[in-house]
């Protein structure tokens, strides 16, 4: 098969190295993107005469033998290209058609689409593409990302684990579509909404460094909600493949940091304007930016003679009845309170009598997206409430309501908006909803309209819109002019719908000039262009960074880290303790030697006989560094008569079990305490799950068993507090994972690094081997001291030295390893060349 194809990878899934390797030649300087979405922007119509051959790029219809090809104008995926100006940018589409095309036909209908409109069909077999589209993603993730659990069969249908096979599958051929035109050292992809959250998986496996965005388009649930599907983690870590996450709102932002943070015990911080995940090394950005109209496409259909023609009958038909109209325009599916709103156009016209025969709700009912019993029993509702609402209030030439549930065209919905006084958007969840936006640019109308309204020529002033909306869908935040409403309550809708109707005429002009300021200048260009200039910042840092990646099927990851940032080789480092006479081993004990999260915090038996096994060797001088109090320490190493411990991040040291403690600092004050202790007291009352660590230099409010939105919310208030009630103390306060601490100033664990060197060097023993071993920042200060001393007296000339982070990415060690066990065996290798070359 001769493709003609822009760009190809020579082998699957093998990407040059960017840094060795020049860039081809021959390939256009321009930038490319792909974008990437479940259906493609482009209207497929059978041809009746079964002839034709392939047209130029430069028409609008392109042609097959059997098919007639255009560009569909209403797509958002076309509205973003056009956003993005002429020849900036190359972009390439991948998706699916919404017409099935017989296999036969595929290789020709794949070739006209890539040479006339650069479009890369992905072709599913009916059966494959029916369990993914229409049984997981609209039966499955749409509703529960609605806020619909599926509490029984008939509420969406419990969760089937071959539908999510069949979402996966699908995701996988996607990744191969886009392997097929990606250049992956240059290209940008932008992948769309919730059919494709595992494909960033796939690519990211193919190429660490693809420059990847994507863009969820419906709500993101709270954690609560989010919580009860059964394959939550496979889509959050697929989604944290990515670069750049966007979102409509603050709101979806936020339940996906709380279920990052709740799931996988991710946080994220704020930097310089921009929200941040740390992910295995890589930042993941988050984006949070409503998407916009095509300002553009939109005036231009308000300027067609038939807008015109179809808003002279609109007002001949309402207008001259001295009628106004209410509009509602929502597709019919369960989520956009269709029947909520009617049942409130009913109240408004009980409560309001004055109102009957001279107000009617149009309501613009798009065909269903989606199939099912709740669909069908939907649109049951809808009709009969209709019916009975106007056999109760209509009259001879007058019907409350007017449902159209017939396809409209686009131009014929904007003469609807034109001639509306309010627009009603009631949906219970949605994830954006453009319709107030589109209502709000038709309603400013054009010379031409302005006219045939009667309205006064170049008189700006005079242009008015109501909006209301509901504050379950995605625009509601960004129309602060918009009555804001709770679509469940009935009466409050009601309400709203009266407050729209007697609104003055200033403040209704007001309202409009505030709502177009804002929808005309956050267009989809300007929505387009932010979410790729972010994406571009977020990617900066790929060429500069080791890229690999680790674990398997959805659960892959890519851990990015500096150059000079490599993973701890058992082998390299049991050669150099080998090779070496005097060692200086220094240990963070607590989430390093002992695992994150236990319960019982003690060491265990085998980290006892390994301490003792290394302290066995008169050349090693080892020591246990941690946050616990002395006693505490003493009793858990008791078994270890040639440990060094320090205790209380050092301020307390022992070389050995019979020596006597020493301070490393000068005796503390501590009557800080009784102001520090009754702070964290309060706090502790009110953060359940949290708890107070009383050393006898240091105080620790810890929240690991509170929730960790909560608990990091209080601890962040709490380190302010201290802060300012501890200002003229001689103390630090300091906040690490999971825990606030306020200690004497000057103590920390680069004391101990420094004090075990200097020991050693007034012995005449200086180490040619250094391992230093922790993990959080705390243990940052030894890793400094230990680096910065290579060139220094204190550590024999090419002394081998090994600053190992566990898990804490980046860090100032120049190793790592990834977890508690990695250390275990690390150390019980250690040990096991220590019996060898120390016999008993």
């Amino acid at each position: 098969m001769n493709r003609q194809i822009p760009r190809i990878m020579a082998v699957a899934g093998i990407m040059s190295n960017i840094d060795n390797e020049t860039k081809e030649t021959d390939l256009s300087p321009k930038d490319r993107i792909i974008i990437v979405a479940n259906e493609l922007p482009i209207r497929a119509q059978r041809r009746v005469d079964g002839n034709g051959s392939s047209s130029s790029s430069t028409s609008s219809i392109c042609c097959s033998k059997g098919w007639n090809f255009s560009w569909d104008k209403n797509s958002l995926l076309l509205q973003l290209k056009d956003g993005l100006g002429d020849g900036a940018i190359e972009v390439i589409y991948v998706g699916c058609l919404k017409e099935e095309i017989h296999p036969n036909e595929q290789e020709e209908v794949y070739q006209v689409l890539l040479e006339s409109f650069k479009c890369v069909p992905t072709f599913l077999p009916l059966d494959l593409y029916t369990r993914y589209y229409h049984g997981f993603c609209k039966q499955q993730l749409w509703p529960l990302f609605h806020y619909m659990l599926p509490l029984s069969p008939d509420l969406g249908g419990r969760f089937d684990r071959t539908l999510w096979q069949a979402y996966v599958s699908v995701n996988k051929i996607f990744a191969d579509r886009i392997m097929e035109v990606i250049n992956p050292e240059d290209d940008f992809v932008w992948v769309h909404d919730y059919h494709l959250m595992v494909l960033p998986t796939f690519l990211r496996k193919r190429f660490n460094r693809v420059k990847l965005g994507f863009f969820l388009h419906s709500p993101f649930p709270s954690s609560e909600i989010y919580k009860t599907l059964p394959i939550r983690e496979e889509l959050l870590r697929a989604l944290l493949n990515s670069d750049l996450i966007g979102f409509h709102t603050f709101d979806y932002a936020r339940h996906f940091l709380s279920c990052c943070s709740r799931m996988l015990g991710l946080t994220y911080e704020s930097k310089r304007g921009y929200i941040g995940l740390e992910y295995y090394g890589r930042t993941v950005s988050i984006k949070i930016l409503p998407v916009g109209i095509h300002m553009g496409q939109l005036q231009s259909v308000l300027s067609l003679p038939e807008t015109e023609r179809k808003v002279e009958e609109l007002i001949e038909r309402y207008g001259r009845m001295g009628r106004t109209m209410l509009l509602g325009v929502d597709d019919m599916d369960i989520f956009k309170g269709i029947t909520l709103k009617l049942l409130a156009m009913e109240q408004l016209l009980i409560q309001h009598p004055e109102w009957q025969g001279k107000v009617v709700l149009v309501q613009i009912a798009n065909p269903a997206r989606g199939k099912g019993k709740d669909v069908q029993e939907m649109q049951a509702e809808t009709y009969s409430t209709v019916k009975r609402i106007n056999e109760t209030f209509g009259r001879p030439g007058y019907d409350p309501i007017v449902l159209i549930d017939a396809p409209l065209k686009f131009y014929e919905r904007v003469a609807y908006y034109v001639v509306a006084e309010c627009c009603l958007v009631t949906a219970v969840r949605d994830g954006m909803n453009l319709i107030p936006y589109e209502y709000i640019v038709s309603r400013q109308g054009n010379e031409k309209l302005d006219k045939i309204l009667k309205l006064e020529p170049n008189n700006h002033n005079h242009k008015k819109s109501m909006l209301v909306v509901s504050e379950f869908i995605g625009c509601s935040p960004s129309l602060s002019g918009a009555i804001r409403v709770n679509p469940w309550n009935v009466d409050a809708v009601a309400d709203a719908m009266d407050s729209a109707l007697e609104v003055a005429e200033p403040e209704k002009q007001l309202r409009h000039e505030k709502h177009y300021k804002y929808v005309s200048t956050h267009d989809v260009g300007y929505w387009a262009r932010s979410f790729l200039q972010d994406l571009e910042r977020s990617c900066g840092e790929h060429g500069r960074r080791r890229c690999w990646g680790i674990g398997f099927g959805l659960s892959f990851r890519v851990v990015a880290l500096d150059q000079s940032f490599r993973k701890l080789s058992m082998e390299h480092i049991v050669s150099a303790y080998k090779r070496t006479k005097t060692r200086a081993i220094l240990l963070d004990y607590d989430d390093t030697l002992m695992p994150q999260g236990s319960i019982d915090k003690r060491p265990s038996s085998k980290s006892i006989d390994i301490l003792n096994t290394l302290c066995r060797d008169k050349g090693n001088l080892v020591f246990i560094v941690s946050a616990k109090s002395r006693d505490t320490l003493s009793d858990w190493f008791s078994p270890c008569e040639k440990l060094g411990i320090a205790a209380e991040h050092g301020y307390f040291l022992r070389l050995r079990k019979a020596e006597e403690w020493e301070n490393c600092v000068a005796a503390a004050d501590c009557s800080w305490k009784q102001i520090a202790e009754p702070v964290m007291e309060l706090y502790t009352e009110t953060t359940d799950g949290s708890t107070i660590e009383d050393k006898e230099t240091a105080l620790v409010w810890s929240y690991e068993d509170a929730d960790p939105d909560f608990g990091s919310c209080q601890a962040k208030e709490l380190l302010d507090h201290l802060e300012s009630v501890l200002a003229n103390e001689p103390v630090t306060v300091k906040r690490g994972q999971n825990y606030v601490e306020v200690k004497p100033q000057g103590v920390s664990k680069g004391l101990i690094a420094r004090r075990m060197l200097s020991m050693m060097q007034e012995r005449g023993t200086l180490p040619e081997f250094v391992l230093c071993i922790g993990d959080d920042r705390s243990d940052e200060d030894m890793f400094e001291v230990i680096c910065s001393s290579t060139e220094g007296p204190s550590i024999a000339p090419r002394a081998e030295v090994f600053a190992c982070t566990v898990g804490q990415k980046p860090s100032k060690a120049k190793y790592y390893l990834d977890d508690t066990s990695e250390i275990v065996r690390l150390m019980h290798g250690l040990a096991s060349v220590t019996d060898q070359i120390t016999p008993v």
